[in-house]
């Protein structure tokens, strides 16, 4: 049986497989609300394959975050734009399923990713770009202590529109001293 790629108290991360795809689906319907014009997720199974493949790209990686215990889908964290060299950075994605927000569980999801950026892939940069008017994912990269570097009007095509972004980043010199000890 496959093990998770990280490992936290109240969530594990893991790469996503074809055999999620019927759960994820569900997960996506039953979460249409919720994301609303912030995100637009894999809706069918044509979009999921395509999921899957972007998956496996050399300078991506994508998580799926389940509760710990029942495994239950909670969300998706994806990590892109892997850069090493001088540059060393990522940007990181996120998003959260009805059922899965709100307890912190994709705050902790995204602690581990950010974790994962700086011990495993050894990045001295990572950010996170939101949509101005979504505040309950500026809640969380405040938290986890991303400091706003500025604005970008229509950065990022997201439903087929050019949408406006505020950018967030932290450096492993600020998340180091922030780093929990279940962070692995």
């Amino acid at each position: 049986m496959a093990k998770p790629i990280l490992e936290g108290t109240r969530v594990a991360l893991w790469a996503p497989r074809d055999r999620d795809r019927d759960e994820f689906l569900a997960a996506v319907c039953a979460s249409r609300e919720l994301h609303g014009d912030w995100v637009f997720p894999p809706f069918d199974a044509q979009t999921f394959r395509e999921f899957l493949r972007r998956a496996k790209e050399a300078d991506r990686t994508t998580l799926l975050a389940r509760a710990e215990g029942d495994r239950r889908l909670v969300g998706v964290v994806n990590i892109s734009n892997i850069v090493g060299g001088a540059f060393s950075n990522a940007t990181l994605g996120y998003y959260g399923f009805s059922g899965g927000v709100g307890d912190g569980r994709m705050t902790d999801a995204v602690r581990l990713a950010t974790s994962y950026c700086f011990v495993e892939l050894r990045l001295h940069r990572v950010e996170a770009n939101i949509q101005p008017g979504n505040v309950p994912s500026r809640r969380l990269i405040e938290h986890l202590g991303f400091r706003h570097e500025g604005f970008s009007p229509k950065m990022l095509r997201v439903g087929g529109e050019w949408r406006d972004h505020d950018r967030f980043a932290i450096t492993v010199e600020g998340w180091m001293p922030m780093r929990r000890q279940t962070d692995f």
